[in-house]
């Protein structure tokens, strides 16, 4: 498919607010409720990702500030509580971050997102360089796209690519991202290919088809010997 936002590198965000090792836990913190972000990419050298800082790596401190847990929870959560002692994005962090690659594709993105179950993924390079930070907000801006443009893509890419004979008359209608496509065509196994080429149209909310087979044997023996076309059009 052309002319969509299809990879990470097209919706990303390239400003990104990001911490050294030897950030403070209050740097941290008043970095994200600056930035309005969940988590910070852990950086250092030139821009290299180490890790990765997140609200749920801040918050133990919070949580085991008033009282000693019980016993049964300093064995369930040692990590927790080694974070609730820690200062610095160094000792915090994740590390190695997850990250993802600027030329993966939106859907891959969104699978290492909810496998991982995180709200945001820095954008490194070949070298592990910060190039920006993709969110679950960013991979939702695809939705966006008007029900002209998916229309105008869908002709485009899969009507005119599947059904170019002559026998075949889809028309494509769209509404609020759902599709559909209604007409004749020549070949009804072609169905299913086109289900699965219209969903891959970034945008795309559901597919629908109101298609039937056009029989050309059947259609040459009602037209007239003249080559015209009998009843109303």
């Amino acid at each position: 498919m052309h002319g969509t936002p299809h990879i990470v590198s097209d919706v990303m965000t390239h400003t990104v607010a990001a911490v050294g090792r030897g950030a403070t836990f209050k740097e941290m913190v008043r970095l994200m409720q600056d930035w309005k972000v969940s988590a910070l990419p852990v950086i250092e050298g030139e821009s290299r990702v180490v890790g990765i800082v997140s609200e749920a790596d801040l918050l133990p401190k919070e949580e085991f500030r008033d009282s000693d847990p019980d016993r049964y929870t300093q064995l369930r959560r040692l990590s927790d509580l080694a974070k609730a002692g820690a200062v610095t994005a160094g000792e915090l962090m994740t590390s190695p971050a997850l990250t993802v690659h600027p030329d993966a594709t939106l859907a891959e993105a969104a699978r290492v997102m909810a496998r991982a179950k995180v709200k945001r993924l820095p954008v490194v390079d070949a070298l592990g360089m910060l190039e920006g930070v993709v969110s679950r907000a960013d991979l939702l801006k695809v939705f966006l796209r008007t029900d002209e443009e998916l229309a105008e893509e869908i002709r485009r890419e899969v009507v005119s690519y599947l059904f170019p004979q002559p026998g075949s008359k889809v028309r494509v209608e769209v509404r609020d991202g759902a599709v559909k496509l209604v007409g004749q065509i020549r070949d009804m196994s072609l169905v299913p290919v086109a289900a699965r080429l219209v969903r891959a149209v970034e945008g795309v909310v559901d597919v629908d088809f109101d298609v039937s087979h056009r029989d050309e044997a059947a259609h040459a023996q009602e037209a007239p010997a003249d080559g015209t076309r009998s009843g109303r059009a």
